[in-house]
């Protein structure tokens, strides 16, 4: 047991130290909308937010009004924004290419008087190959640490959400480290620009986003090592990944190994890299009690009602749930005796977007990355890992999860999901096409 809980990843990240009071555990996604635009009207020296996009919706709009009304508050407020570089110079997927989030911040720099830099990160020269999905909200000393993006389902600002994951930090070395990267890496790199600026063609800085992308490879936290937590202490440690085999990558796969009772694992979308399975697998033979939940295919973000026009996309949610019956049926006998316990979210339609791991009330994983190979391979990660061996959170967790599971229901058995057989026939021809030329294989990687 001592051997798998001190695997080389985890014995060698940096440890910061976190009092049990300044660790809060948000259940409702308004919730977090509301303590967010909170902290921001009492910013008093830095905001820095971090996410896929800043969408052109009402939520986005009383973010972006508020950071304006911060700054105009308090002008030497250190007020940034970055989003993806690709993400917000199209429209959603299925709508309106032509009005596109960069050009809303533009139009919204030209109105006003005060300059609050908004700046699109290129993880890669397109971004089927990678995408800005670091996490992390930092104002003052407090982190906001959720996998959500800024419009209006992920803040539940209208009548529908997109549930997440919502927790509030307060270290000062934590934010330091996680802003002192933004600075390091983002600002004053020639491959990232301002959106709130007229901005070069993708095609004329290709030279620079590939180095830039090498130089995140090779990136990491750089937290203060003045103050380190003692092994036996609730501690906390940020970190990065992008690329395979990186260092978020085998910390993720070290904090499974390091069950000896019981894990619960949480993906948006069912799509686990082989690594992640393998360590699955070790841990039910190794007599590992393991709760997965995943959304229903209807509360995944990509769904398209049967009665809705068809559109390429909506196969994805097929295309998962595919993966998850395949999965439940190779671990059938682990199911049947309920050491393996399956749980499908779903309410009314709202989406579900959780990720994360807890590891024997000892580990606590919150994470941006969707447990898939396009995050282990393509998307810039990032996390903040937990240990807590004492236990303090497990209250926290406990009421968490039972939050989580309120809404999902048990799969007790593979054939409780349906087949290929059942579905729309327009969805039914295109993943039996996509099956026969293997190219199913390759979108589970890319999507």
């Amino acid at each position: 047991m001592a051997t798998l809980l001190n695997r080389p990843t985890l014995s060698r990240l940096t440890w910061l130290p976190l009092r049990p009071e300044d660790f809060t555990t948000l259940l409702q996604t308004a919730d977090f909308r509301l303590r967010l635009l909170e902290a921001i009207a009492a910013a008093t020296r830095r905001v820095y937010l971090c996410a896929l996009y800043l969408e052109n919706e009402e939520a986005g709009q009383e973010i972006l009004d508020a950071l304006y009304q911060a700054k105009q508050r308090c002008p030497q407020l250190d007020v940034r924004v970055m989003v993806d570089w690709h993400r917000a110079q199209r429209g959603r997927i299925g709508e309106d290419q032509s009005h596109c989030n960069a050009s809303w911040y533009r139009e919204e720099a030209l109105r006003r008087d005060l300059d609050i830099p908004i700046y699109g990160v290129p993880v890669q020269t397109r971004e089927l190959f990678g995408v800005l999905h670091l996490k992390g909200f930092v104002i003052d000393d407090t982190v906001f640490y959720s996998g959500a993006s800024l419009n209006n389902v992920y803040l539940h600002k209208l009548d529908k959400y997109r549930f997440d994951r919502y927790h509030l930090l307060r270290s000062p070395e934590l934010a330091d480290a996680m802003a002192g990267f933004m600075n390091e890496q983002f600002f004053n790199d020639p491959a990232v620009f301002r959106l709130d600026k007229p901005t070069p063609s993708t095609r004329s800085i290709r030279k620079e986003i590939r180095q830039f992308r090498d130089k995140l490879a090779h990136s990491q936290y750089r937290p203060s090592m003045d103050r380190i937590a003692a092994p036996n202490n609730l501690a906390v440690s940020p970190v990065v990944g992008i690329g395979k085999g990186n260092r978020l990558n085998r910390a993720i796969l070290d904090v499974i190994a390091s069950a000896q009772r019981r894990l619960f694992i949480c993906t948006p979308y069912f799509n686990f890299p082989r690594a992640v399975v393998l360590e699955i697998n070790r841990a039910l033979r190794r007599g590992v009690e393991i709760d997965i939940v995943v959304g229903d295919k209807t509360a995944n973000d990509f769904y398209i009602p049967p009665e809705q026009p068809f559109r390429v996309i909506g196969a994805l949610p097929y295309l998962y749930e595919m993966n998850l019956r395949r999965f439940a049926k190779r671990q059938r006998q682990y199911l049947s005796r309920e050491q393996l316990r399956i749980h499908l979210w779903k309410d009314g339609d709202n989406t579900y977007h959780l990720k994360g791991i807890w590891s024997d009330d000892r580990y606590i994983l919150l994470t941006g990355n969707n447990l898939n190979p396009r995050a282990f391979r393509l998307d810039l990660e990032n996390a903040l890992l937990l240990r807590d061996p004492q236990g303090t959170l497990r209250g926290q967790s406990d009421a968490e999860q039972q939050s989580i599971l309120r809404h999902a229901s048990p799969l007790s058995h593979y054939r409780q999901l349906e087949d290929v057989r059942a579905y729309p026939e327009q969805i039914k021809k295109l993943l039996t096409r996509l099956s026969r030329v293997r190219i199913d294989r390759m979108l589970n990687l890319m999507l």
